[in-house]
This record gives structure tokens, sequence and C-alpha cells, in this order.
């Protein structure tokens, strides 16, 4: 009665980039659709969709994204900008805590 209607959440999975390149190969060979590769392969369909895109991203026949490279630059930069704000705030509280200290 719990789970009436509902469908339980699928626990998170990681694969390996040699295991997408192979689905991305299987959906790109046009014998079968990217429905029937993930369902051959238990995988969700919208999964399987973005592979494909970022595959064709990163060979370059499709422009309307960023690269596997661009992105981890990204993800890089964004770790690199939120450790800098983080090392900024604790300077400007030590500079306050200094200032109160020399009055």
């Amino acid at each position: 009665m719990e789970s009436m209607g509902k469908k339980q959440a699928r626990p998170r999975r990681s694969f390996t980039p040699q295991f997408k390149a192979e689905i991305v190969e299987l959906c790109q060979r046009g014998d079968r659709t990217v429905r029937q590769v993930s369902q051959d392969f238990d995988l969700t369909e919208t999964a399987v969709r973005e592979w494909v895109k970022q595959a064709e991203i990163d060979t370059g026949t499709r422009t309307d994204g960023l690269t596997s490279d661009e992105r981890a630059e990204l993800a890089q930069l964004r770790r690199e900008n939120r450790r800098l704000r983080e090392d900024v705030d604790i300077l400007k509280r030590a500079t306050a805590f200094f200032a109160k200290e020399t009055r």
C-alpha cells in the first residue's frame, strides 16, 4: 500500500568512461534506438541521451555545450574560486579581530 503509484528511487550508480563510450557507440551505429539500448543495459534513457550528446560535443559534431575538457576546467576553477572566497572571508575576520584588539 505504501508504494502505490510511486516508483522507488534508483540508487545512484557510476560508470567507467569505457562503458559509456561503448553505450554511445551502440547508439550511434543506428541499429538500435537509445530507448532500446537503455532498456537492454538497465540504464535510464535520459543518462544515455546525455552521454550521446556529450560524445557529439566532444567530437565536434555538436556545438551547443561544453566539451568534457571545458567542463573539467570549469569545475576546477569553481573549486578554486570557492577556496579563495573562503580565504578572503577568513582574512576579513582576522582583520576585524585584530582591529578590535589594537583599540
